[in-house]
């Protein structure tokens, strides 16, 4: 019996041809780790017939050696809120008998890239990952590879990419709510990096609830940082110097909230009593400043589980009923926020705004 030369070098490739669809397309039908349409699934099926085409069993039995890994990638090691992802699925893995790879992208595409073609190359079982930012450009490579994938935190507007993220509008809601009930009807915010896809979303949620509620949130009082704690200081002193007509300020995260909170305080404006404050995390710094930081609660543990989870289903193979799992966010209420006193920050307070 003559071997068929063509069938035995039978690839990817070759299916996505016959099929008309993307190579990742073919490699999502045959490793089951996103979902296809039942009319694409049968035409890739039917190519793969066609060339008569096997899958690398070699890499897979490699893949099966890998040693239980699965590797998670953060954008930031030292930020509280990735310690606080690291830690919760660490804990979820390894009660899963697996091990975890962590790796930190400080923030650029080209370190995320590299890291992610490492595990690759490693044959780990899954990789979680919060990606840098919008400029993210893994997504095809990870696909192509056929290795389980879950992004975590920083989610894409695709709903058929494996994710789990908090409800980051309504996290936006949540905060206006709080600060309209309170009586504020001038608002300023302290956003994250807006080519993150979360932050326009939490910010979306504060300014329309803002403008429902019958209040102003003014373009000057719109600031963007970077989640660290130095943004949070040079937002508000941005402020602090137009004589910001506010009365209730959001950060979109605790140490940006701490940061505003340091600035406002020097210059001797009261909170809550001038100027009432709200964070996003409830990370360990937002107990300890004083007064205690009012914030709104990322549900981190039940996150990372549920990202833990959704890669042991795909990578079994099982059904996976949601590509898509969103956690609430909780609002923790503390001391900086309080009912609107009748002034204004209006740069009268007893001291002045300090370079720090």
């Amino acid at each position: 019996m003559d071997p068929n030369p063509i069938q035995d070098m039978a690839t990817m490739k070759d299916v996505a041809e016959i099929a008309k669809v993307s190579v990742s397309t073919v490699s999502r039908v045959i490793n089951n780790t996103l979902p296809v349409d039942a009319a694409t699934r049968e035409r890739v099926e039917i190519a793969i017939r066609i060339v008569d085409f096997h899958p690398n069993l070699v890499a897979r039995g490699l893949r099966s050696k890998s040693g239980n890994l699965i590797g998670l990638v953060v954008p930031e090691l030292q930020h509280e809120s990735f310690t606080a992802f690291i830690k919760y699925t660490e804990e979820s893995v390894e009660e899963h008998g697996f091990n975890l790879i962590i790796g930190n992208t400080n923030s650029d595409p080209d370190k995320e890239e590299r890291f992610i073609r490492n595990l690759i190359r490693r044959h780990v079982d899954g990789v979680i990952f919060s990606r840098v930012s919008d400029e993210s450009r893994i997504f095809r490579i990870i696909e192509e590879s056929g290795v389980p994938f879950v992004v975590i935190d920083r989610s894409m507007e695709r709903e058929d990419i494996p994710t789990v993220v908090m409800d980051n509008y309504r996290a936006g809601e949540i905060a206006a709510t709080h600060l309209l009930e309170k009586g504020h009807r001038e608002f300023a915010c302290i956003t994250g990096p807006m080519n993150i896809a979360i932050v326009r979303e939490r910010f979306s949620g504060f300014r329309d609830t803002i403008v429902s509620g019958g209040g102003n949130l003014a373009d000057e009082n719109v600031a963007e940082g970077d989640f660290k704690f130095e943004s949070g200081v040079k937002c508000a002193q941005r402020f602090a110097r137009h004589q910001p007509k506010f009365t209730a300020l959001w950060a979109q995260n605790d140490l940006m909230a701490i940061g505003a909170m340091n600035v406002f305080s020097n210059a001797g404006i009261g909170i809550p009593q001038q100027l009432s404050v709200v964070g996003l995390d409830n990370t360990t710094s937002s107990r300890m400043v004083v007064p205690a930081l009012t914030t709104i609660a990322q549900p981190f543990q039940a996150m990372c589980k549920s990202a833990v989870e959704m890669i042991l289903h795909i990578r079994a193979k099982e059904t996976v009923t949601e590509w898509r799992v969103t956690h609430a966010p909780e609002l923790i209420v503390r001391e900086t926020t309080a009912r609107r006193d009748s002034g204004r920050i209006d740069g009268s307070g007893s001291g002045t705004v300090q370079q720090l």
